[in-house]
C-alpha cells in the first residue's frame, strides 16, 4: 500500500470530524490572511517613509492646527534643508462613503521635498499656475475617470466654504503616479493658498509642517531645536521622524498591531487545540493498526513521517483555500474602502509566512501522536481491543 493510499484512508476515516477541522483551519488562515493585509496596508506608509524627513505638528493633538508663522521660523532653523506644510481636508466625492484622502499643500515645496511623486513636466507647470488646480493621485483618477482639464467638485466634512457650503470646485491640472509604489495615489492634493482664501474659520493655520534635514544624523537636534522654539508657547509642538509620525497616527485608532495579534494568536491558539487533539485521536484510534504495520516490518522512522504527514496535508488542506479566499474578500474590500487606506494587497512576503506557520502547525500538531506512535508495544497494543 502507498503512502498516498495510506494518508487518504487516514484522513477521511472520519468524515465529518476531517471537515470540522479543516474549516476550523481554514477559518484562523481566513483571519490570518485578512488582518495581516490590513496590517500591511496601515503600516505602508511607516515602512517606507524618508530618513531624513521629520514632522512637526501640535503637541497638543495631530488636529490641532498650527499657525502659518512656524512656517518661516522652522525654515531658518539649523539643519533645515526644506519646509512644506499640508492641512487635512477630509474631503468626499458626491456621497460620505466615496471618502478621499485630500490635502492642501504648500505646492512646490511639497513637491520638492517628495521627488517620489511622479507628474509630467507639462502637468506640474500647469498645476502650479492653477490655484484652483489639483493633482490627483493615477489609482484615483482611474477610479473616477477623471482626465486632465476635467473639473469636479469635492465636499469637505470640516471646512465650509464662504458660499457658506462645504462644497469646493477643482479642476484637474495633473496625475500622479509612484513607480516605486512609496506614495498613495489613491489621493489628491491642491492649493493651501485656495484652500485658504476660501474656508470661513481657522484661516493662517496649517495642520502640520514636513521637514527635510541636511541629514538624517542631525535629525535629533533639529526635532530639539524646534520643540524648544516653541515651548511654553501658546502652540508648542511635537516633532518626530516621519515613521514615527505616522505611527503616532494610527494609535489614534487604538493599538492596531496589538488588536491584530491578539486576534490571530486566539485563533492559532484555538486550532492548536483543534488539530492536536484530532491527530491525538486519529492515532489512538489505530492503536492496533500501528502494531501490526509495526510487525509488517514499518519501522519507526517511517510511522512517525506518515503521521507528520498527515497532519501537515490537514493544515495544508484547511490554510491553502484560506489564503486564496483571502485574497478574494481584500480585491472585493478595496473599493469598500476607498482612499481611506493604502491599497490593500496580499502579498507575497505574507503568504510565505502563512505556509511557515501551516508547516510549523502540522509539526507541532503531529509531532505528539507521532512520538506516541513509534513508543507503542507492539505486543501490550495487539492485546488491546481497538476503540
Amino acid at each position: 500500500m502507498t503512502y498516498f493510499r495510506l494518508l487518504r484512508k487516514n484522513l477521511t476515516r472520519k468524515k465529518l470530524r476531517l471537515f470540522l477541522t479543516i474549516f476550523s483551519i481554514f477559518t484562523a488562515f481566513l483571519i490570518f490572511g485578512i488582518l495581516k493585509t490590513f496590517d500591511s496596508a496601515l503600516n505602508a506608509g511607516i515602512e517606507l517613509a524618508g530618513a531624513d524627513r521629520l514632522i512637526t505638528s501640535s503637541k497638543v493633538s495631530l488636529i490641532q492646527p498650527l499657525p502659518f508663522s512656524h512656517y518661516t521660523k522652522i525654515k531658518a532653523t539649523e539643519g533645515v534643508a526644506n519646509v512644506t506644510h499640508a492641512s487635512w481636508f477630509g474631503g468626499y466625492y458626491q456621497e460620505p462613503k466615496n471618502f478621499i484622502v485630500s490635502f492642501a499643500v504648500d505646492a512646490q515645496s511639497y513637491l520638492e521635498i517628495y521627488p517620489e511623486i511622479f507628474i509630467p513636466q507639462d502637468h506640474q507647470e500647469n498645476f502650479l499656475a492653477n490655484r484652483q488646480g489639483v493633482l490627483v493621485g493615477e489609482a484615483l483618477a482611474q477610479q473616477y475617470n477623471w482626465k486632465v482639464g476635467d473639473t469636479f467638485p469635492l465636499i469637505s466634512s470640516i471646512w465650509t466654504n464662504q458660499d457658506g457650503s462645504r462644497t469646493w470646485e477643482f479642476k484637474v491640472e495633473g496625475i500622479f503616479s509612484d513607480p516605486e509604489e512609496k506614495f498613495d495615489t489613491r489621493s489628491l492634493m491642491f492649493h493651501y493658498v485656495y484652500f485658504n482664501e476660501g474656508r470661513t474659520g481657522a484661516r493662517d493655520t496649517i495642520g502640520w509642517l514636513v521637514i527635510k534635514t541636511e541629514s538624517p544624523e542631525v535629525n535629533e537636534a533639529v526635532s530639539k531645536a524646534i520643540d524648544e522654539q516653541f515651548a511654553n508657547s501658546p502652540n508648542e509642538t511635537k516633532t518626530d521622524t516621519e515613521a514615527a509620525f505616522g505611527k503616532a497616527f494610527l494609535e489614534q485608532f487604538g493599538n492596531i498591531g496589538l488588536i491584530i495579534t491578539s486576534i490571530v494568536g486566539a485563533a492559532f491558539f484555538t486550532i492548536l487545540l483543534i488539530a492536536g487533539n484530532t491527530m491525538v485521536l486519529a492515532v489512538r484510534e489505530r492503536t492496533n493498526e500501528i502494531a501490526v504495520m509495526k510487525t509488517l516490518g514499518f519501522a519507526n522512522g517511517r510511522i512517525f513521517t506518515l503521521i507528520i504527514l498527515e497532519a501537515l496535508i490537514l493544515v495544508l488542506l484547511g490554510g491553502l483555500p484560506a489564503l486564496g479566499f483571502s485574497w478574494v474578500l481584500i480585491e472585493a474590500l478595496k473599493g469598500a474602502v476607498g482612499g481611506a487606506l493604502p491599497p490593500m494587497t496580499l502579498t507575497p512576503e505574507i503568504f510565505l509566512q502563512a505556509i511557515a506557520y501551516m508547516v510549523l502547525l502540522g509539526f507541532v500538531t503531529g509531532g505528539l501522536p507521532a512520538f506516541n506512535a513509534v513508543r507503542i508495544n507492539v505486543a501490550a497494543a495487539l492485546g488491546r481491543k481497538a476503540l
